[in-house]
């Protein structure tokens, strides 16, 4: 395994790589200037040229790679530019939130997308199997932010069960605790599990479906084992490896849905920094968090694979 794990993290290096180069590429491409957009509507043609020359924007696209990836191998991800900050330091400020929502909102559609799937394959053709088609169906139409502006004017301003909008901390000299933290992002959680709920239901249920198919089923029915323990111990254990794998895949979804969840809720993340990276034409924040991102799926890519080796003892490397 060891070795498995080893070259695994060697062919994250080129991945990232290509990821670096085609990130910064695109950006430098694309119309518009930040060194403009930094010196605002009033500014003068020799203003927006004395920025770009401190920013060492007018120095030739393979230089200012040079520069910016030359950092990156010291772990210097550079300066935003409209920020002044170190990319690494803002990323550090917004790492709690995004990820008090991300894996809160794994954890809610784990619990509850496994077993309903696996009861809708148990019970398949019953109501609960057409109510499972139904809502996955719907889970995957409606935008995020529909489902979050929807759940906004329910329960936050009508009902004034949560709050609309922000974010209470967890950790640190300004954490306020465990319940203000819980309550102010239970709305994103639901808003964002939907679409992660209704992938992870259906695939629960083909995969289960498919093994209460198989002989082992019924030789453990035989046996005179109880429905649960053919459920879970046999039925569901033997599932688990395509379960996880759309897991790990779905975690593209949720890093997508954390940019739209955290804006519509105004939550200060990963994701709202991701935005006005994107508006003000942050060069440098916007390489720093495609690197990051592409870090972490590889990463979880990398626990998926390793996982197999103990949910299914056949799969070796």
């Amino acid at each position: 395994m060891l070795r498995f794990l080893l070259q695994r993290l060697l062919a994250t290096i080129p991945v990232l790589l290509v990821v670096a180069v085609v990130v910064f590429l695109i950006l430098r491409l694309t119309p518009g200037d930040p060194a403009a957009v930094i010196a605002g509507n009033n500014s003068t043609n020799e203003d927006i040229e004395k920025i770009r020359e401190t920013l060492g924007l007018s120095k030739p696209l393979l230089v200012q790679f040079w520069i910016w990836f030359s950092g990156v191998l010291q772990g210097d991800l550079g300066y935003s530019f409209y920020l002044n900050k170190p990319v690494t330091e803002l990323i550090a400020q917004r790492l709690e939130p995004t990820l008090s929502l991300a894996v809160g909102t794994l954890v809610l559609a784990v619990l509850v997308a496994v077993p309903l799937g696996t009861i809708a394959a148990w019970r398949m053709g019953g109501w609960l199997d057409r109510l499972l088609s139904g809502f996955s169906v719907a889970g995957f139409s409606i935008p995020v932010f529909v489902t979050g502006y929807l759940l906004i004017y329910v329960f936050a301003v009508q009902l004034e069960w949560f709050p609309v909008q922000g974010y209470r901390r967890l950790f640190g000299s300004d954490g306020q605790g465990a319940w203000p933290w819980a309550r102010q992002l239970v709305l994103p959680w639901i808003t964002l599990a939907m679409i992660y709920v209704a992938l992870i239901a259906r695939v629960t249920r083909a995969s289960v479906s498919e093994a209460l198919t198989e002989d082992y089923i019924r030789t453990a029915r035989a046996k005179g084992l109880a429905e649960f323990a053919v459920l879970m111990r046999h039925a569901l254990a033997n599932a688990a490896v395509p379960i996880v794998t759309v897991i790990g895949i779905g975690v593209a979804l949720l890093i997508g849905g954390v940019v739209v969840t955290e804006t519509v809720y105004s939550i200060p993340g990963l994701g709202s920094l991701t935005v006005d990276a994107v508006l003000n034409r942050d060069f440098p924040v916007i390489q720093g968090l495609v690197l990051f991102f592409s870090l972490l799926y590889v990463g979880v890519n990398l626990l998926v694979d390793v996982s197999y080796l103990f949910l299914d003892p056949r799969i070796r490397y």
